[in-house]
């Protein structure tokens, strides 16, 4: 298994990963189009060229089998510390259970001691119980409340 920062040929796998899932289905996503549209590749772009993300994928025989986006932030609050947020992490279905996810969580908070961040959060949908248990098996703690407002676009 080796991790290593996504290049634009695993943005359509990276896609599928994130859209395996029944939570993502329910928001209106799922499908991955036959061609990925100049919106997400001009995502891409902008996570690959900004020095604060990093956009992970695990690979195993070739195949991208997990994925993970990291953001850090500099702050005020704590002193000055930096903060690492960990969103989109997703293992595909057959490879859950085997460890895989504690793997790639580990790289994870290694990659936030590599650039000297003193916290490591990560959000997480409330329906994911599952994903809950796992990130309190990490030593991750429900410290804060979450909230987003979603804003449409015409």
């Amino acid at each position: 298994m080796e991790f290593r920062l996504a290049e634009r040929a695993d943005v359509p796998a990276i896609l599928e990963l994130l859209a395996d899932d029944e939570i993502s289905r329910s928001r209106g996503f799922g499908t991955v189009a036959e061609e990925v549209d100049a919106s997400t590749w001009a995502a891409f772009e902008a996570i690959d060229a900004d020095p604060g993300n990093e956009l992970i994928v695990g690979i195993d025989d070739g195949e991208v089998v997990a994925t993970c986006q990291l953001t850090f932030t500099p702050g005020l609050s704590r002193g000055g510390a930096w903060r690492m947020t960990i969103e989109a992490v997703r293992v595909r279905a057959d490879r859950r259970g085997g460890g895989l996810g504690r793997r790639l969580m580990a790289y994870a908070v290694e990659r936030a001691r590599d650039r000297n961040c003193r916290i490591v959060q990560l959000t997480t949908d409330k329906r994911r119980t599952e994903a809950h248990r796992f990130y309190e098996s990490l030593g991750f703690t429900a410290s804060h409340e979450g909230m987003k407002l979603t804003i449409k676009t015409s």
